[in-house]
């Protein structure tokens, strides 16, 4: 009688089997690595790698050929400088082109995060540069750059010994599960950090106690909706907005009941990569997706089924960051290789009734200054970034430069900067600015820090 009539299964049938049963064990724990967590973390439950941190010590044209990076080649100097003829705007360039790499330990000595950097933030203390930086893989990297390398133990004689160059105090951890895609640091809650995840959850870490916890995910953790940013206004440090790689956006009251509280409304058919609010009207809010638009809302006038924009503006390509400042003006950057300028504090936002609508030409740029957005697959997407508190009358943003410099610009795309230095090894892509001082930092795909002051 054959092992087929015997009820005995073939060798290869057998190993055919048990190799289905271990490819669906291995996708089911690729699953669960990357279902949020909604429990409430110790600094000891996201603590992956670096020091236990208390909470006391966490308190122009510039691309030649269009598209193609070409490494440490400049397109602004001390030049360009010497022809400004405006006084302010050359005394602006001269203190920002003055701004230094940190000298305490170079750029390739400092990797703040295992993965690549997507976002960042500065703490908004003005008493020291404090760094936090979300990755690929959901770490949240913390880095004072206030720390001074300490003096090496080595005495003179010992010369078989390795000199002692210990790196900097750097402190890892892992609040969610999926990518880190924004952040922020309410001025009036300094001790609280906001991180947004593609993990769909929002979480609050207490920057005192080193504990995180979700402050908003969908109902089931099943529920993949990847939130793309996260913003909060000035004047309310209760309530948190965000947008969704599903094109949505949301706000939630956290003083309230979650399923009571929770808005979301439906604002485009394709993903908004970025968004942020107006800090001096909070109302009024831009986004930036997928579809090439850049929309202007008014969320006083916001409806649930039919949401109707201010106005918007299309691009030839994708649009993937709209960053607001105080003046009313927003800064985006788009895959048509150009940062666009619309001030709409010069067309009168500050007075507009709800329900005020934009025709097309007033929604078109102001400026448009080239620039290469080409990043690839593995550099992060280029995102504008504005100093939110600028200490003159001159506005400026700045954003990482393909060539691997730090470009700063003014509101009227004037360029101020072009920040570079010895061992910046790749492109400092994620580049942010401190909301007060003169300190900007660039973030690699490597996960290492530049830091300028």
């Amino acid at each position: 009688m054959s092992s087929r009539l015997r009820g005995i299964a073939a060798e290869s049938e057998v190993a055919k089997r048990k190799a289905e049963d271990q490819f669906q064990a291995i996708q089911e724990a690729e699953r669960a690595k990357r279902v949020r967590k909604s429990d409430s973390f110790s600094l000891n439950d996201m603590l992956v790698s670096g020091q236990k941190v208390s909470g006391d010590g966490l308190l122009g044209v510039d691309v030649v050929t269009k598209g193609v990076a070409v490494p440490y080649q400049r397109t602004f100097g001390d030049d360009d400088i010497k022809k400004t003829t405006d006084k302010d705007l050359k005394a602006l360039r001269k203190e920002m082109s003055d701004l230094q790499l940190w000298e305490t330990w170079e750029p390739n000595r400092i990797k703040l995060t295992p993965e690549r950097v997507y976002t960042m933030t500065f703490h908004p203390s003005e008493t020291k540069p404090l760094i936090f930086a979300g990755d690929k893989m959901g770490h949240l990297g913390v880095l004072d750059a206030s720390q001074e390398k300490p003096i090496s133990a080595k005495q003179e004689d010992d010369e078989d010994e390795e000199d002692d160059d210990p790196d900097p105090v750097l402190t890892t951890l892992k609040p969610h599960t999926r990518t880190i895609s924004s952040m922020t640091v309410h001025p009036s809650k300094p001790t609280h950090l906001y991180t947004a995840s593609y993990d769909s959850s929002i979480r609050e870490m207490d920057l005192e106690k080193m504990t995180s916890m979700e402050r908003y995910a969908p109902e089931s953790t099943s529920d993949d909706v990847p939130l793309s940013g996260i913003d909060m206004a000035a004047d309310d440090p209760n309530t948190i907005y965000w947008t969704t790689l599903e094109g949505e956006f949301g706000r939630y009251d956290m003083r309230a009941r979650k399923t009571n509280s929770v808005a979301v409304w439906r604002l485009s058919e394709k993903k908004i990569g970025g968004f942020s609010l107006y800090p001096t009207q909070s109302h009024y809010f831009a986004t930036a997706s997928l579809d090439r638009t850049m929309r202007l809302w008014d969320i006083r006038k916001l409806s649930h089924d039919d949401p109707v924009a201010v106005g918007e503006h299309q691009s030839r390509l994708s649009v993937s960051h709209a960053a607001f400042n105080s003046a009313g003006q927003i800064a985006t950057s788009s895959y048509d290789d150009s940062l666009k300028l619309y001030d709409f504090g010069a067309k009168g936002i500050a007075s507009w009734k709800p329900g005020h609508t934009l025709p097309d030409h007033e929604m078109k740029p102001d400026t448009v200054v080239r620039h290469n957005c080409q990043t690839g697959r593995w550099v992060t997407i280029l995102r504008p970034q504005w100093q939110l508190n600028p200490q003159s009358h001159i506005q400026r943003f700045c954003i990482g430069n393909m060539n691997r410099f730090v470009d700063v610009y003014s509101s009227s795309g004037d360029q101020l900067a072009q920040l570079g230095g010895d061992g910046i090894t790749a492109v400092p892509a994620v580049a942010v600015f401190h909301r007060s001082k003169n300190w900007i930092a660039g973030g690699t795909a490597s996960g290492k820090i530049c830091l300028w002051m």
